[in-house]
């Protein structure tokens, strides 16, 4: 017997990527996702294309066009399945757009999650949740933190944090976005069904999570938006700090893979960074230069003086808790190999001039 996976947000970057490598590992993959997306973000955040892609890559997946904020049908979906595991990555996932829609960030990512905690723990609370959290978790207290400008970046100054942000830090008494908080309340939930209840749970805080199936868009997805504007000759705009503020990126994949590591080996109540690390980071302006080596083409830009609101002037994640909880796992795409597989992605989606190549 197979054993069964449900996947929140199934066709969003995580949980497709997810659903098809647990796929390849053995599981019988249940998604939910009702594009929601699309709602927050316009035709560009549509992501049906990616549904046609988990049917023909995972033989048996079965699909469900399920809102996680309706309570009862969640918790009799779940009932119904009785996963042997559960990955919730389904989300609101823009701290710009949740001041425009705070009811649904807070009933999406809040109420949502409790929605599915619920469910596990009526249905099935041996099953491991994974919970794909954020870095806004952290407000911007990151900021408060000793700085050095470069040439190219904002860095540490303060050698404490020579190696990233680590999940000591604190998450209290700062500006957060209203999509921070909300992600605030979802991941102490998660914390607290695995602390109070015993239950297999843990929060991963991402930095940027990315790949080639991203649909990023001006709110949300910064590595694949930014491609998308120089193969598109659209004008990117930076938001403050010189466009020297920094992140770091990790492909899906090897998210995918820290997942299946948790559920193979799952602790209570855990919370972990998740990110690529300085060895992954990058600025805006560093971003523009390696995209314009692959691409050929001159990156458009507009400046803005103001910064967004609780935005991060530098982050980057302290992977030593991840590593040394598993030592199996590995970051296995540098950064390089990121931005070539976002623009191969991209040059095929997207509609070519006439003479020029699709990859």
């Amino acid at each position: 017997m197979k054993r069964k996976a449900l996947v929140t947000g199934s066709c969003g970057l995580i949980g497709s990527e997810v659903s098809i490598h647990l796929g390849q590992h053995g599981f019988q993959v249940n998604g939910i996702d009702n594009n929601e997306r699309a709602v927050f973000f316009g035709p560009e955040g549509d992501t049906r294309w990616s549904l046609q892609r988990l049917r023909r890559d995972i033989s048996d997946y079965t699909h469900y066009y399920v809102d996680i904020r309706d309570r009862v049908a969640i918790i009799r979906l779940i009932a119904d399945i009785k996963p042997d595991v559960i990955v919730h990555t389904a989300a609101q996932p823009s701290h710009d757009r949740a001041a425009a829609i705070p009811f649904d960030d807070f009933d999406t990512n809040a109420v949502g999650t409790l929605n599915l905690l619920e469910g596990a723990r009526q249905a099935c609370p041996e099953s491991p949740f994974v919970h794909m959290s954020t870095n806004k978790v952290y407000g911007d207290l990151p900021n408060t933190i000793a700085l050095q400008e470069l040439d190219t970046r904002w860095d540490y100054a303060d050698t404490r944090y020579e190696n990233g942000i680590p999940e000591t830090f604190s998450i209290d008494q700062s500006k957060h976005s209203l999509f921070g908080a909300s992600k605030v309340a979802a991941d102490v939930m998660v914390q607290e069904y695995g602390r109070y209840f015993n239950m297999p749970t843990c929060c991963l805080r991402g930095g940027c999570l990315t790949g080639p199936n991203h649909s990023g868009v001006e709110l949300h997805g910064f590595l694949s938006y930014l491609v998308r504007c120089n193969l598109e000759g659209r004008e990117y705009k930076i938001f403050g700090y010189k466009g020297k503020q920094v992140r770091d990126n990790i492909h899906s994949e090897d998210v995918a893979r820290f997942i299946r590591a948790f559920i193979e080996s799952p602790r209570c109540g855990e919370v972990y960074n998740i990110g690529g690390g300085k060895e992954n980071s990058c600025s805006i302006l560093e971003a523009f230069q390696i995209v314009e080596e692959l691409t050929g083409h001159p990156q458009r830009f507009t400046y803005m003086e103001e910064n967004r609101i609780g935005d991060h002037i530098c982050y980057y994640s302290d992977l030593r808790k991840m590593k040394q909880h598993f030592p199996q796992w590995r970051i296995t795409r540098t950064l390089q190999d990121v931005f070539e597989e976002i623009v191969r992605s991209w040059r095929t989606r997207l509609p070519q001039p006439a003479g020029v190549p699709a990859c």
